[in-house]
């Protein structure tokens, strides 16, 4: 089995790639993949870029080039709820697009006809993360991860993508990853570390803890690698 994991930035791939036993790299599309060997296992690593259109490109092409049977992701994101602080994992059971309005058609928030507001995350997967959690002796929330195509720094905002989506966190990827892997048939996993507060001091937080953040995502997610091949 082929493993595909996904940083929206360099920042949030550059721990896995350093834990790397070897790396070749290929250029496509754009970007670059990065195919490597962990402990004996064959992963392939990519950062996407910002946002949820480089994302479904990067989690397509990992699929559909490159062969992943299974997609994870590692990153940052925003809390929503308050029982996060900065540092904190968090996995997605659910993701949503906040931003996705066609409302005036008479449709709820984040949905679009023949889709689903929410998509859910793969079950397996997360019984993985809370093993791995246990074994660390770490806490590890779960709830719903809403993205959207802007960094939110907004108390009002955050109110409302709470209420209307019952999300616990903001990131900018997520979902359109989501939406890939749903549509192809492929398991996948969102893993978070908080690195903002998503209100008006966000983007300073996220300048300050945006590389101790992802790390301790990275190295919970090749925990999981480990795991998952057991």
């Amino acid at each position: 089995m082929k493993i595909a994991i996904i940083g929206a930035m360099r920042e949030e791939i550059d721990p896995l790639l350093s834990k790397m036993d070897s790396v070749i790299e290929t250029q496509y599309a754009n970007n670059i993949y990065y195919e490597a060997i962990y402990n004996g296992k064959k992963l392939v690593i990519a950062y996407s870029k910002i946002g949820k259109v480089f994302s479904a490109l990067t989690a397509t092409i990992l699929i559909e080039k490159f062969g992943c049977q299974m997609v994870l992701f590692s990153g940052v994101a925003g809390a929503i709820s308050s029982e996060l602080k900065i540092g904190d994992l968090i996995i997605a059971d659910g993701l949503c697009q906040h931003d996705l309005d066609i409302t005036a058609f008479g449709h709820p928030y984040g949905y679009v006809p023949e889709g689903e507001v929410c998509i859910p995350t793969d079950t397996k997967l997360r019984e993985i993360a809370k093993k791995v959690a246990s074994n660390k002796g770490i806490a590890l929330k779960e709830g719903i991860i809403a993205t959207g195509d802007q960094f939110v720094a907004c108390s009002d905002k955050k109110s409302w993508v709470a209420e209307t989506f019952k999300a616990s966190a903001l990131e900018m990827e997520g979902a359109s990853v989501a939406v890939v892997c749903n549509a192809l048939g492929i398991p996948f996993f969102i893993l978070r570390a908080i690195s903002d507060t998503a209100n008006d001091e966000a983007g300073m937080d996220f300048d300050t803890f945006l590389e101790s953040s992802a790390k301790i995502s990275a190295d919970f997610i090749l925990d999981m690698v480990d795991e998952i091949y057991a």
